[in-house]
Protein backbone atom coordinates (compact mmCIF):
# COMPACT_ATOMS: atom_id res chain seq x y z
CA UNK A 1 0.00 0.00 0.00
CA UNK A 2 1.16 3.33 -0.64
CA UNK A 3 0.73 4.70 2.60
CA UNK A 4 1.75 8.40 1.55
CA UNK A 5 -1.51 8.79 -0.08
CA UNK A 6 -3.84 7.51 2.62
CA UNK A 7 -1.73 9.73 5.43
CA UNK A 8 -2.50 12.85 3.08
CA UNK A 9 -6.07 11.87 2.96
CA UNK A 10 -6.28 11.32 6.35
CA UNK A 11 -4.26 14.09 7.68
CA UNK A 12 -6.31 16.49 5.59
CA UNK A 13 -9.23 15.76 6.40
CA UNK A 14 -8.29 15.84 10.45
CA UNK A 15 -6.97 19.05 9.98
CA UNK A 16 -9.95 19.81 8.44
CA UNK A 17 -12.45 18.57 11.21
CA UNK A 18 -10.65 20.08 13.74
CA UNK A 19 -11.01 23.50 12.42
CA UNK A 20 -14.58 22.93 11.97
CA UNK A 21 -15.16 21.64 15.38
CA UNK A 22 -12.69 24.32 17.14
CA UNK A 23 -15.15 27.07 17.08
CA UNK A 24 -18.61 25.69 16.86
CA UNK A 25 -20.92 22.14 16.54
CA UNK A 26 -19.66 20.19 13.39
CA UNK A 27 -23.25 19.71 12.91
CA UNK A 28 -23.47 23.04 11.28
CA UNK A 29 -21.33 22.24 8.35
CA UNK A 30 -23.64 18.85 7.18
CA UNK A 31 -26.00 19.97 4.74
CA UNK A 32 -27.39 17.55 2.16
CA UNK A 33 -28.55 19.21 -0.50
CA UNK A 34 -25.39 21.12 -0.45
CA UNK A 35 -24.02 17.50 -0.57
CA UNK A 36 -26.29 16.40 -3.37
CA UNK A 37 -25.77 19.42 -5.99
CA UNK A 38 -21.47 18.87 -5.39
CA UNK A 39 -21.43 15.20 -5.59
CA UNK A 40 -24.35 14.89 -7.76
CA UNK A 41 -23.45 17.67 -10.37
CA UNK A 42 -19.58 16.55 -10.50
CA UNK A 43 -20.48 13.01 -11.47
CA UNK A 44 -23.02 13.68 -13.78
CA UNK A 45 -20.96 16.51 -15.90
CA UNK A 46 -17.83 13.78 -15.81
CA UNK A 47 -19.96 11.09 -17.18
CA UNK A 48 -21.07 13.51 -20.05
CA UNK A 49 -17.31 13.72 -20.78
CA UNK A 50 -16.56 10.49 -20.57
CA UNK A 51 -18.17 6.91 -21.62
CA UNK A 52 -19.48 5.35 -18.41
CA UNK A 53 -17.40 2.16 -18.80
CA UNK A 54 -14.44 5.08 -18.73
CA UNK A 55 -15.12 6.01 -15.73
CA UNK A 56 -15.58 3.03 -13.53
CA UNK A 57 -12.11 1.92 -14.67
CA UNK A 58 -10.62 5.23 -13.57
CA UNK A 59 -11.95 5.27 -10.31
CA UNK A 60 -11.17 1.00 -10.53
CA UNK A 61 -7.60 1.92 -11.11
CA UNK A 62 -7.09 4.95 -9.57
CA UNK A 63 -7.73 3.18 -6.11
CA UNK A 64 -5.25 0.76 -7.32
CA UNK A 65 -2.53 2.59 -8.82
CA UNK A 66 -3.07 5.65 -5.53
CA UNK A 67 -3.18 3.55 -2.81
CA UNK A 68 -2.69 0.35 -3.63
CA UNK A 69 0.32 -0.57 -6.30
CA UNK A 70 4.18 -0.93 -5.67
CA UNK A 71 6.25 0.54 -7.93
CA UNK A 72 9.38 -1.45 -9.53
CA UNK A 73 12.84 0.26 -8.61
CA UNK A 74 14.55 0.56 -11.69
CA UNK A 75 18.14 0.43 -10.38
CA UNK A 76 16.31 -3.30 -8.97
CA UNK A 77 14.89 -3.96 -12.44
CA UNK A 78 18.48 -3.42 -14.28
CA UNK A 79 20.27 -5.69 -11.29
CA UNK A 80 18.06 -8.21 -12.76
CA UNK A 81 18.48 -7.56 -16.23
CA UNK A 82 22.08 -7.81 -15.54
CA UNK A 83 21.38 -11.26 -14.19
CA UNK A 84 19.08 -12.67 -16.73
CA UNK A 85 22.40 -11.10 -19.26
CA UNK A 86 24.73 -13.61 -17.37
CA UNK A 87 22.74 -16.86 -17.55
CA UNK A 88 21.87 -16.25 -21.88
CA UNK A 89 25.86 -15.66 -21.72
CA UNK A 90 26.61 -18.94 -20.01
CA UNK A 91 23.91 -21.20 -21.17
CA UNK A 92 21.36 -19.74 -23.56
CA UNK A 93 18.30 -17.88 -23.99
CA UNK A 94 16.18 -21.44 -23.10
CA UNK A 95 17.70 -21.14 -19.56
CA UNK A 96 15.27 -18.08 -19.02
CA UNK A 97 12.14 -20.08 -19.26
CA UNK A 98 12.28 -21.07 -15.85
CA UNK A 99 13.30 -17.51 -13.96
CA UNK A 100 11.09 -16.00 -11.78
CA UNK A 101 10.10 -12.58 -13.14
CA UNK A 102 7.48 -10.59 -10.98
CA UNK A 103 7.20 -7.66 -13.52
CA UNK A 104 4.06 -9.00 -15.67
CA UNK A 105 5.86 -6.63 -18.73
CA UNK A 106 9.43 -8.11 -17.99
CA UNK A 107 8.04 -11.47 -17.76
CA UNK A 108 6.15 -11.05 -21.28
CA UNK A 109 9.26 -10.00 -22.96
CA UNK A 110 11.35 -12.66 -22.01
CA UNK A 111 9.37 -15.16 -23.10
CA UNK A 112 9.17 -13.20 -26.58
CA UNK A 113 12.98 -13.81 -26.43
CA UNK A 114 12.66 -17.49 -25.28
CA UNK A 115 10.05 -18.31 -28.15
CA UNK A 116 12.39 -16.61 -30.94
CA UNK A 117 10.64 -13.81 -32.10
CA UNK A 118 12.61 -11.25 -33.93
CA UNK A 119 13.77 -8.16 -32.49
CA UNK A 120 11.71 -6.41 -34.67
CA UNK A 121 8.75 -7.81 -33.72
CA UNK A 122 9.42 -7.82 -29.97
CA UNK A 123 10.26 -4.44 -29.91
CA UNK A 124 6.53 -3.93 -32.26
CA UNK A 125 4.69 -5.76 -29.57
CA UNK A 126 6.04 -4.80 -26.47
CA UNK A 127 5.65 -0.77 -27.93
CA UNK A 128 2.11 -1.13 -28.37
CA UNK A 129 1.41 -3.04 -24.89
CA UNK A 130 3.38 0.47 -23.33
CA UNK A 131 1.83 2.41 -25.20
CA UNK A 132 -2.41 1.26 -24.33
CA UNK A 133 -1.25 0.74 -20.80
CA UNK A 134 0.06 4.31 -20.53
CA UNK A 135 -3.13 6.00 -22.36
CA UNK A 136 -5.52 3.59 -20.02
CA UNK A 137 -3.69 5.29 -17.28
CA UNK A 138 -3.85 9.11 -18.53
CA UNK A 139 -7.27 8.61 -19.07
CA UNK A 140 -7.91 7.51 -15.55
CA UNK A 141 -5.68 10.75 -14.73
CA UNK A 142 -8.03 13.11 -17.04
CA UNK A 143 -11.29 11.73 -15.12
CA UNK A 144 -10.56 12.32 -12.06
CA UNK A 145 -8.83 15.84 -13.65
CA UNK A 146 -12.35 16.86 -14.54
CA UNK A 147 -13.98 16.04 -11.65
CA UNK A 148 -11.63 18.57 -9.77
CA UNK A 149 -12.73 21.01 -12.33
CA UNK A 150 -15.69 20.21 -11.67
CA UNK A 151 -16.75 20.36 -8.27
CA UNK A 152 -15.42 23.71 -7.42
CA UNK A 153 -17.67 24.70 -10.04
CA UNK A 154 -20.70 23.09 -8.71
CA UNK A 155 -19.93 24.71 -5.60
CA UNK A 156 -20.64 28.24 -7.06
CA UNK A 157 -23.69 26.76 -8.87
CA UNK A 158 -24.80 25.45 -5.46
CA UNK A 159 -23.82 29.11 -3.39
CA UNK A 160 -25.96 30.89 -6.25
CA UNK A 161 -29.24 28.52 -5.66
CA UNK A 162 -28.51 29.07 -2.28
CA UNK A 163 -28.64 33.40 -2.50
CA UNK A 164 -31.77 33.01 -5.23
CA UNK A 165 -33.32 31.15 -2.36
CA UNK A 166 -32.24 33.41 0.08
CA UNK A 167 -33.23 36.73 -1.74
CA UNK A 168 -36.88 34.81 -2.57
CA UNK A 169 -37.54 34.68 1.17
CA UNK A 170 -36.20 37.66 2.42
CA UNK A 171 -39.74 38.39 4.17
CA UNK A 172 -39.44 34.98 5.95
CA UNK A 173 -36.60 34.60 8.79
CA UNK A 174 -36.63 31.18 9.15
CA UNK A 175 -35.61 30.34 5.53
CA UNK A 176 -32.69 32.42 5.44
CA UNK A 177 -30.98 30.14 7.49
CA UNK A 178 -31.05 27.10 5.53
CA UNK A 179 -30.66 28.88 2.49
CA UNK A 180 -27.14 30.75 3.33
CA UNK A 181 -26.26 27.75 4.65
CA UNK A 182 -26.34 25.91 1.03
CA UNK A 183 -24.83 28.90 -0.59
CA UNK A 184 -21.53 28.77 1.26
CA UNK A 185 -21.88 25.22 2.32
CA UNK A 186 -21.36 23.74 -1.38
CA UNK A 187 -18.51 26.10 -2.10
CA UNK A 188 -16.78 24.14 0.57
CA UNK A 189 -17.70 21.18 -0.11
CA UNK A 190 -16.84 21.90 -3.77
CA UNK A 191 -13.18 22.93 -2.76
CA UNK A 192 -12.45 20.28 -0.11
CA UNK A 193 -13.26 17.50 -2.96
CA UNK A 194 -11.94 19.09 -5.36
CA UNK A 195 -8.37 20.36 -4.06
CA UNK A 196 -8.41 17.46 -1.08
CA UNK A 197 -9.17 14.32 -3.44
CA UNK A 198 -9.89 14.68 -6.99
CA UNK A 199 -6.88 16.78 -8.00
CA UNK A 200 -4.47 15.33 -5.12
CA UNK A 201 -5.14 11.40 -6.85
CA UNK A 202 -4.70 13.42 -10.61
CA UNK A 203 -1.28 14.35 -9.63
CA UNK A 204 -0.70 10.97 -8.01
CA UNK A 205 -2.13 8.99 -11.46
CA UNK A 206 0.37 11.39 -13.66
CA UNK A 207 3.50 10.70 -11.63
CA UNK A 208 2.29 6.90 -12.06
CA UNK A 209 2.61 6.85 -15.10
CA UNK A 210 5.56 8.72 -15.66
CA UNK A 211 6.84 6.38 -13.45
CA UNK A 212 5.91 3.52 -15.31
CA UNK A 213 6.83 5.30 -18.97
CA UNK A 214 10.65 5.20 -17.39
CA UNK A 215 10.42 1.09 -16.22
CA UNK A 216 8.77 -0.19 -19.12
CA UNK A 217 11.45 1.74 -21.79
CA UNK A 218 14.08 0.49 -19.46
CA UNK A 219 12.67 -3.05 -19.31
CA UNK A 220 11.85 -3.22 -23.15
CA UNK A 221 15.98 -2.00 -23.96
CA UNK A 222 16.89 -5.03 -21.37
CA UNK A 223 15.07 -7.08 -23.13
CA UNK A 224 16.42 -5.94 -26.43
CA UNK A 225 19.97 -6.33 -25.13
CA UNK A 226 19.96 -9.34 -23.26
CA UNK A 227 18.33 -10.98 -26.70
CA UNK A 228 21.36 -9.54 -28.67
CA UNK A 229 23.69 -11.12 -26.11
CA UNK A 230 25.44 -7.89 -24.93
CA UNK A 231 28.02 -7.79 -22.49
CA UNK A 232 26.60 -7.68 -18.57
CA UNK A 233 28.56 -4.44 -18.08
CA UNK A 234 27.85 -2.84 -20.99
CA UNK A 235 24.32 -3.17 -21.07
CA UNK A 236 24.31 -1.91 -17.33
CA UNK A 237 25.87 1.09 -18.81
CA UNK A 238 22.97 1.51 -21.23
CA UNK A 239 20.81 1.15 -18.29
CA UNK A 240 21.91 3.80 -16.09
CA UNK A 241 20.81 6.70 -18.17
CA UNK A 242 17.38 5.46 -16.84
CA UNK A 243 18.62 6.61 -13.10
CA UNK A 244 18.92 9.92 -11.48
CA UNK A 245 22.43 10.93 -11.34
CA UNK A 246 23.20 10.53 -8.18
CA UNK A 247 22.06 7.26 -7.96
CA UNK A 248 24.06 5.69 -11.03
CA UNK A 249 27.37 3.34 -10.24
CA UNK A 250 25.54 2.52 -7.56
CA UNK A 251 24.60 -1.01 -9.00
CA UNK A 252 27.12 -3.87 -8.57
CA UNK A 253 26.41 -6.85 -9.82
CA UNK A 254 28.04 -10.10 -9.35
CA UNK A 255 31.11 -10.78 -11.93
CA UNK A 256 30.41 -11.84 -14.76
CA UNK A 257 32.49 -15.69 -15.01
CA UNK A 258 31.77 -16.05 -18.34
CA UNK A 259 32.86 -12.49 -20.43
CA UNK A 260 35.66 -13.14 -22.51
CA UNK A 261 38.85 -11.44 -22.09
CA UNK A 262 38.94 -8.16 -23.93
Amino acid sequence: MDFATLIGLIAGAVIVALAMVSGSDASIFVNVPSLMIVMGGTFAATLIKFPVGDCFRAIGLAIKKAFWQEVDSPSELIKQANKFARIVRKDNMIALENERIDNAFFRKGIQLCVDGHKPEFIRSVMTKEMDLSIERHELSEKVFRAMGDSAPAFGMIGTLVGLVQMLANLTDASAIGPAMAIALLTTLYGALFAHLIANPIADKLKSRVAQEYVNKSLILESVLGIQNGINPQVLDELLESYLPSNKRRLITPAADSTTPPG
